[in-house]
């Protein structure tokens, strides 16, 4: 099982291992724990500010958050971006209707070294990663993730 901890894995996590997650303080300021999202699916979405293909995949989360049940499913988009104003302010321009916090160091180390941006992982109710993938996913393939919260 891979832990959040200040250390950093080589490797990235890959379908089919457990990972525990960690809490978060949104960019809003709301405060996560890894208690509220717990026992959910876990959507996580890695994005910037400066990257075209995140804004496409972002504003298909968009239109897939309102079909996913809350208390099955969440949408966690981490922002990689330098600083935490740039972040901040794109997620309110587009009024997102999901969690949207900074890359933290306990975040990186659970998810380990990414290959590109965006990246998108879906963590079940138990912890083990059953979808990654990386690139800007096609539109298809953002709506078939409604299966994890209906």
């Amino acid at each position: 099982m891979l832990f959040c901890t200040s250390g950093h894995f080589a490797h990235a996590v890959e379908v089919g291992q457990t990972i525990r997650v960690s809490g978060l303080t949104s960019l809003s300021g709301e405060v996560v724990t890894a208690e509220q999202l717990a026992g959910k699916y876990l959507i996580i979405q890695i994005w910037a500010s400066w990257c075209p293909y995140c804004h496409k995949q972002n504003l298909n989360l968009q239109k897939l958050a309102p079909q996913l049940s809350s208390d099955k499913a969440v949408i966690v988009a981490l922002s990689v971006d330098r600083d935490e104003f740039s972040a901040k302010n794109y997620a309110e321009e587009h009024a997102w209707p999901f969690l949207t916090a900074m890359m933290t160091p306990e975040w990186s180390a659970t998810l380990g070294k990414r290959r590109g941006i965006p990246e998108l992982y879906v963590v079940n109710p138990q912890g083990k990663v059953v979808q990654k993938g990386f690139g800007q996913m096609v539109d298809a393939d953002i709506f078939e993730l409604k299966k994890y919260g209906q």
